[in-house]
């Protein structure tokens, strides 16, 4: 049997890992996982780790269910892959069929695609092309949050806030509109909960009222911005930029590809507003990170647009390889069906509860300054100054800190800079969340120790 540090000398000769430093291996290489069940993953030495992450933001039933699994394998019996030009297949009707079922009504159209880079694109060129087509081509421009995150694709990157994620990029990008992101923690113009109207949403309203005419689209994550750092914000923000959008006729593109699919505690996050989008992107959750899938929904006024002869040239010129794969489709359509069979956000919903309730425990550790969250997912900001919100030095690395001290407790947690969170699979049970929040709870509390113990001097 070939030994571990084999394999690990064997990825470290030839791969290269995302959002990885490299040089960062020598010292902490990859760990080898083996197998998966439910929260877990196995790694090559035996040992356990709660995949609390949800693998990047994707498992939704847990790992290996035999549900998803079995769809997988009967489709594999019958239809592997067919191009999705001038062919279709059952699965892809079928899940188009669903996904318009349970997304808001004013959506009844499916365009297939890979991943939730893919699917913000899809939308992007849909929107512009859109106003072209009807004859506005001046409305090309696109409006996003100066914290959001939307994929790694170029156009992904463009409507997305500056972060190291797109700033050695920046020559590639196309220039786009930004306005402040409702970070209620460190709120862009001072205020608290009591005295917040709201007033965060007013830097877009006055770009619309002079820029309308230009604007093609405004992009968000509704409820939660996840790669900003969990951000969680009021559903009224979300309901007053819809009715902006409505009211300066710009398209609102809903990207949940993180957040849909139950992770906020309704099936899409944008049901919390009752905000019913022109686009909706859906990735990751939608099959339960088995395969890589993704779906952008829109209206049928959308699609009449490019509905013409095809001498106009208004046919859009999109498409994926892997569009609508029906393996893909099977694993989703079987997603689905866990939901409804297993009743999965009843049953999520105490644990969501307990969640939220034991994070606040958090709050009174040293160099935790905020505590936030919603549904399945919650963070922890750390913060060196409490008072005044002041961050750490990048150089302490906290965030790097607080991964290897979940990896000795067997925890798997990839902070985002100095914020740490939890972000479940919707099957996580309460006994689950509540080793996992002790674990967490150590882990915040003795890391907050030693920095204090190293910035003061003083000793325990």
């Amino acid at each position: 049997m070939e030994s571990i540090d084999s394999w690990i000398d064997r990825d470290l000769k030839h791969l290269w890992h995302p959002y990885t430093q490299m040089k960062d291996c020598e010292t902490l290489p990859p760990i080898k996982i083996d197998r998966a069940q439910g929260l877990q993953l196995y790694a090559d030495d035996g040992k356990a780790y709660y995949d609390t992450v949800s693998s990047w933001w994707c498992n939704i039933h847990g790992h290996n269910h035999p549900r998803i699994r079995a769809a997988i394998q009967q489709q594999l019996q019958q239809l592997d892959h067919c191009l999705f030009a001038g062919f279709t297949h059952g699965p892809a009707i079928e899940l188009a069929e669903r996904l318009v079922d349970i997304t808001p009504e004013n959506l009844d159209r499916v365009f297939y695609s890979d991943n939730g880079s893919t699917a913000v694109e899809v939308a992007l060129k849909m929107s512009l092309q859109y106003w072209g087509n009807i004859g506005r081509p001046e409305k090309s421009r696109f409006v996003g949050l100066d914290m959001g995150y939307h994929g790694d694709t170029v156009g992904a990157m463009s409507v997305a806030g500056e972060s190291p994620f797109s700033l050695p990029f920046k020559a590639m990008l196309f220039d786009t509109f930004k306005v402040p992101t409702p970070y209620c923690y460190r709120c862009p113009l001072g205020k608290s909960p009591e005295t917040c109207h709201i007033e965060c949403v007013d830097p877009l309203e006055r770009l619309l009222a002079d820029h309308h005419q230009e604007i093609a689209a405004i992009i968000l994550e509704p409820m939660l911005l996840a790669a900003a750092g969990m951000i969680a914000y009021p559903a009224d923000y979300l309901r007053k930029v819809a009715e902006l959008a409505q009211r300066y006729d710009c398209h609102l593109i809903l990207d949940e590809v993180a957040v849909g699919f139950g992770r906020t505690g309704k099936m899409f996050a944008c049901e919390h507003a009752e905000v019913k989008p022109d686009f909706l992107c859906l990735s990751k959750g939608l099959t339960s990170g088995t395969l890589p899938f993704a779906a952008t929904l829109t209206t049928d006024t959308v699609y009449q647009a490019f509905y013409d002869d095809y001498s106009t040239c208004k046919t859009l010129y999109h498409g994926h390889t892997y569009a609508a794969n029906p393996i893909g489709c099977a694993a989703a359509l079987a997603t689905l069906d866990l939901f409804e069979e297993e009743d999965t956000l009843a049953r999520a919903r105490p644990v969501m509860a307990r969640l939220q309730a034991g994070l606040a425990e958090f709050r009174d550790l040293n160099h935790v300054g905020d505590v936030r969250g919603i549904g399945m997912v919650g963070a922890i900001e750390l913060v060196r100054d409490r008072a005044s919100k002041e961050r750490f030095d990048p150089a302490q690395r906290v965030g790097m800190q607080v991964f290897r001290r979940g990896l000795a407790e067997g925890l798997i947690l990839r902070p985002l800079g100095d914020v740490v969170y939890l972000f479940l699979p919707l099957c996580t049970t309460l006994e689950e969340l509540d080793l996992i929040l002790a674990k967490l709870h150590g882990i915040v509390r003795d890391l907050s120790s030693d920095l204090t113990v190293c910035e003061t001097g003083a000793h325990p």
